[in-house]
């Protein structure tokens, strides 16, 4: 049976046709299926024709079996420590839900998680450059299984204090990895263009792969096994602690030039200093805010834009789709590093606009005339399908923009203080994700997406500005990252 209601929609009423859900499973199921079968196909062709090129140049450039060896053990633990953030995302949420916790202690839950990022991560996250960044790895090994065990209470006091390690866990995750990886590889006095693989393969085996076998092991774990909620902290926990015996055995330790004895304050002189002293480092950091303020606002808007009136849309498979999406962009992002005709300088202005455009379409779509009747617990609309096209392009962007933005900041920002710059540049992003998450009800999803895309023109604009400020003066590697 069919039943027809009124609800509001936007300041005005809308009709509203309520259908059995069984409906949209049949319907539907093919064009989930079709999207991502065509994307993992292109995926896969991309990722052939790079390791063709790769190889080819890898014989070009002579590349080590010592430089071989390093990269893969840099491969190996990030996509460990991926792994062991990407199987807790899907069930944080429904983990507080299963305890009782309301809607609003939720939001607490993750207000102070960011909060302690924000904090405490950027402190703690600053301390790398003067005791080093190994130490550093293994204290977001230690922060983040402690995080995982407090999720076996269901206490909030505990489920608070699992926020906080939890925070300072994932601002060392950003920065702490990364800043070994580029002091290290120079210090071995590796050829800086190799840096450049090491960069796309993280980001597609790191963010790409692993986040959709992560996800498809939570669900293993919780449904099929039906060992709880709980099940993939324990799993990520173990991920974990055994790239943390990698790190422990295999890695040596390198700093910045900051002394252990210089004051905390010392050191965010210094990385104030290198921020504002130098429009680059300024021009990158303000970037990565405004993209990654765009992308975590993407994370909490993306499944009401495509179901606003309650569509039947499958989030695995839609989420894995995406995630394939991102794996195309970081398999395009080899080549374009690649081609020493095109710097990151100059591409990343039309990366940035483009993700623009696409996150523009929940807005631009609600000025055709769409049917108005919409259906709860009906397929996807086809003004919806038009919308996860866009969503797809933008992740997409989001599999160039990181290893393009690692290459950019291996470039300008200062090794003596790289993790406490890279930490300082997301204060700007956990504020601004503190605020919305803290005053969700009071923006409209059309002014969320319209404030998404005025970042990333802003991004675009700034870039812009580097890569003229870079031109002129012929800069490329600056001299202390050589």
């Amino acid at each position: 049976p069919v039943r027809v209601r009124a609800v509001p929609r936007d300041g005005a009423i809308a009709c509203v046709r309520e259908i059995p859900k069984t409906h949209t499973k049949r319907d539907m199921e093919g064009f989930y299926v079709g999207t991502f079968a065509a994307l993992a196909v292109a995926c896969v062709l991309l990722e052939v024709r790079k390791q063709q090129r790769q190889g080819a140049s890898d014989a070009q450039h002579k590349v080590t079996p010592a430089f071989m060896a390093f990269r893969n053990n840099y491969l190996v633990v990030y996509s460990l420590m991926m792994a062991g953030d990407w199987l807790q995302g899907p069930y944080v949420y429904a983990l507080y839900k299963h305890y009782g916790y309301s809607t609003g202690d939720i939001g607490k839950l993750f207000i102070a998680g960011f909060g302690s990022s924000m904090i405490f991560g950027t402190i703690v996250g600053s301390l790398a450059d003067r005791y080093g960044r190994k130490l550093a790895g293994l204290t977001y090994v230690a922060t983040y299984i402690a995080s995982c065990i407090t999720k076996h209470w269901s206490d909030y006091g505990v489920l608070m204090l699992g926020r906080f390690f939890g925070g300072i866990a994932t601002s060392l995750l950003f920065t702490a990895f990364e800043s070994w990886l580029v002091s290290e590889h120079f210090s071995r006095n590796y050829d800086p263009e190799w840096l450049n693989g090491t960069f796309s393969k993280a980001i597609f085996i790191g963010n790409g792969v692993v986040s959709i076998v992560a996800g498809l092991l939570a669900n293993y774990l919780v449904t099929d096994m039906d060992f709880g909620p709980v099940a993939p902290f324990d799993a990520a926990a173990t991920f974990l602690a055994v790239g943390g015996i990698i790190i422990a055995t295999t890695w040596t330790e390198n700093k910045g030039a900051v002394s252990e004895n210089a004051s905390l304050q010392a050191s965010f002189g210094a990385a104030k200093n290198a921020i504002f002293n130098d429009k680059k480092v300024l021009y990158l950091g303000a970037m990565q805010s405004l993209f990654e303020a765009a992308m975590y606002s993407f994370v909490f808007l993306w499944t009401p834009a495509l179901s606003p009136n309650d569509e039947d849309i499958p989030h695995g498979m839609i989420f894995a789709t995406m995630m394939v999406a991102c794996m195309i962009g970081s398999s395009m992002t080899a080549r374009l590093l690649g081609n020493k005709d095109l710097r990151p300088e100059k591409y990343m202005q039309y990366v940035f606009v483009a993700a623009a455009g696409s996150l523009s379409l929940p807005i631009l779509l609600k000025m055709f005339p769409f049917s108005p009747n919409y259906a709860k617990g009906m397929p996807i609309t086809f003004e919806g399908k038009l919308t996860l096209f866009g969503f797809l392009v933008f992740e997409a962007m989001v599999g160039i923009f990181w290893p393009s933005m690692m290459k950019m900041r291996a470039t300008y920002v200062p090794e003596e203080v790289r993790s406490t710059v890279m930490n300082c540049f997301r204060i700007p992003l956990n504020l601004f994700v503190c605020i919305i998450l803290y005053n969700v009800a009071l923006f409209p999803l059309s002014f969320m997406f319209a404030m998404c895309v005025l970042f990333l023109i802003t991004a675009a604009y700034l870039q812009r500005k580097l890569e003229i400020l870079t031109s002129a003066r012929g800069a490329t590697v600056p001299q202390h990252n050589i």
